[in-house]
């Protein structure tokens, strides 16, 4: 057991930074112990928003002291719950409780989780995160707090600084038009939309310049994300920015949820002008009077776009081939979220003692990395696709099989989709397995490939961004998720404006078993048993299962941070299922994501047309014709 200690034993976290002439005030953590001793600035403003849709600029000039003991604005959104805590299957009601306060011009902001021994010599690896959760999260999240990773990095032996940032989304992070390009330009802005991407590079050159007074090393950035987060990483590696100057070594791209395609301006204008119609606004100024709560409440769901200028040459052609999707083609992407939505979540009555096993089908296109970018680590979760489970699951068996005929307009190449899926117009309803999400990782040269297939503690699946869970460790095993009340579970809330209460959470026993590479572990096949009704052979994540898997996450996150190969780069490292962990084959890897299986079912359909099925039917059936 690891004793913590109260705050008043430790000095109060101070950094006199003598590049912005501030003293920088923070807290000490409450995860912190005599041993790892943990220090959080909170809310520190990166940039500044002239206006809206107006790019940012970066923040140099500080009052003499700055307080940083409470997270600052987020980006004004609708109905505030980070996308996680669903899939986390956390409930209002056990889900702690954080108050931001929403502001449009004051939402650029930063929170520094740092070693409390850290000196502006220290020089440690800075770990740069990016939240997803498209037009709604925020980084200042207690999932995404640092606190419990930064203590495991001190325990280990490799020390990190990690940084979560906010930034703008929706409308006013990425709207874009040739109206707005006018206008920006006129203001001496170059480009138009990208408003939030910019604001991530913002953020970066916050860090770049100045974390060293923190004690970070500016020459040592990893930036990491998941979802749109990750696909935001995948834009900023293709963008002029990072060819011309690039201000970050390595990246970890976690679940990417990239668009089918990237538009460019005219091809995004008609969003704006319908926005401009809705509210009856003439010109750009018109719509900046416009309140900020009516704006986010329209909400399209909108993010980066190609103004001719953010991204470099030959971005498109990385990302979105012309030619098929599978593997076998010289010119193919790297990762990109091709999602085929082709089932409902399991649902077994609670009489059936048997296990459904859900089918899940990824396909990966290799070719080699570019030498030009950062070393690269990628990967997904194993039931990626259970977070469209709710507009899915409204299909019915006939319904899908009538509609994937229509859309391919062959029987050859529907009957092919259909027996990969194992679905038949006579396929009972409540046996339908979930549906699936196709992902395309690249390889060669200075590429990590991994799949984490390790199941939720509360949910029994390797759902979407259960990898947060097991890296940032900040939901106690020992709680169930979605039945604790408030009273009971809170996780580290680091700053005293979050929580009215005090938080010690719970020891867990250092089980080091993370860094064998070579575990005894058996691949235990294509796809997941869901979890049933009764809990009939549902998976149990115990605590040795639990720690083993965090453990391992963690230091092979660790390990790439520091500029070290995590694992070999021509094996793929697995995470789960059922606490499995270590280095496999790429044979392994293709069996578990059913390689063969992809490539039968979706090379003869060709890319247009797979996104067109996995679009179509991700989005439901038609109203009139819904189960």
């Amino acid at each position: 057991m690891i004793a913590k200690i109260p705050s008043s034993f430790l000095m109060e976290p101070v950094v006199l930074h003598e590049k912005l002439h501030t003293t920088f005030t923070g807290v000490v953590h409450p995860i912190t112990t005599l041993e790892a001793p943990v220090y959080q600035y909170l809310g520190i403003k990166y940039a500044s928003i002239p206006a809206r849709f107006r790019q940012s600029k970066l923040m140099t000039s500080y009052p003499l002291v700055t307080d940083a003991t409470c997270h600052g604005p987020i980006c004004p959104q609708v109905n505030y719950k980070a996308h996680e805590e669903e899939l986390f299957g956390l409930t209002e009601d056990s889900a702690p409780v954080q108050t931001f306060k929403q502001h449009e011009f004051e939402c650029l902001n930063l929170n520094i989780t740092c070693p409390a021994n850290a000196t502006p010599g220290s020089n440690y690896p800075v770990m740069f995160f990016i939240h997803g959760g498209g037009n709604r999260g925020s980084g200042s999240s207690w999932l995404y707090d640092g606190g419990a990773f930064v203590q495991r990095s001190i325990m280990v032996g490799k020390p990190v600084i990690i940084v979560t940032i906010n930034y703008r989304l929706g409308l006013l992070g990425f709207a874009a038009s040739p109206a707005l390009r006018d206008d920006n330009h006129l203001t001496g802005d170059t480009g138009v939309g990208n408003y939030g991407l910019r604001d991530q590079r913002k953020a970066l050159e916050w860090v770049y310049n100045y974390i060293s007074d923190f004690g970070g090393d500016p020459m040592n950035i990893t930036l990491f994300g998941l979802s749109t987060g990750a696909a935001d990483i995948l834009c900023h590696m293709h963008s002029t920015a990072n060819e011309t100057r690039p201000l970050f070594q390595r990246a970890i791209v976690q679940s990417p949820a990239l668009e089918l395609d990237i538009p460019n301006v005219s091809s995004a204008g008609w969003q704006f002008s319908k926005l401009m119609s809705t509210f009856q606004a003439r010109s750009v100024e018109d719509l900046r009077a416009i309140p900020v709560e009516k704006l986010v409440a329209y909400a399209p769901h909108i993010r980066a776009v190609d103004d001719g200028l953010f991204f470099s040459k030959g971005w498109h052609e990385a990302l979105y081939p012309e030619e098929s999707c599978l593997h076998g083609h010289s010119d193919v992407p790297e990762l990109q979220a091709l999602s085929l939505h082709l089932k409902s979540h399991t649902r077994i009555s609670s009489h059936s003692r048997s296990r459904s096993r859900a089918r899940h089908i990824n396909s990966i296109n290799l070719y080699n990395h570019p030498p030009h970018l950062q070393p690269m680590m990628i990967g997904d979760c194993g039931a990626e696709s259970l977070q469209w489970s709710n507009a899915a699951s409204l299909w019915t068996a006939p319904g899908v099989v009538r509609r994937i005929r229509a859309i391919c307009q062959s029987l050859s190449k529907s009957s092919a989709l259909l027996r990969a899926y194992d679905i038949s117009s006579h396929t009972p309803a409540d046996e339908l397995p979930e549906r699936e999400t196709a992902k395309r990782a690249r390889s060669g040269h200075g590429v990590w490939r991994y799949v984490f297939d390790q199941e939720s503690p509360s949910r029994g699946v390797p759902h979407h961004a259960v990898d947060l869970l097991y890296l940032f460790d900040n939901i106690p095993l020992s709680v169930p998720a979605a039945a604790t009340p408030p009273s009971s579970f809170s996780p580290h809330l680091s700053s005293p404006c979050d929580s009215p209460s005090a938080y010690s959470p719970p020891d867990t026993p250092d089980m080091s078993y993370g860094s064998d590479s070579d575990s005894d572990g058996v691949d235990f096949g294509f796809g997941f048993d869901g979890a049933e009704d009764d809990g009939w052979g549902a998976p149990i994540v115990d605590e040795w299962t639990y720690t083993r898997v965090r453990n391992t996450v963690q230091e092979r996150w660790l390990a790439f941070a520091y500029g070290d190969a995590p694992w070999s780069a021509d094996k793929v490292y697995v995470f789960g299922p059922e606490g499995e962990v270590g280095e496999r084959s790429m044979g392994i890897f293709r069996g578990r994501r059913r390689f063969g299986a992809w490539k039968e079912a979706l090379e003869p359909l060709g890319m247009h047309l797979a996104q067109k099925v996995g679009l179509e039917l991700s989005n439901g059936p038609p109203m009139g014709s819904r189960a």
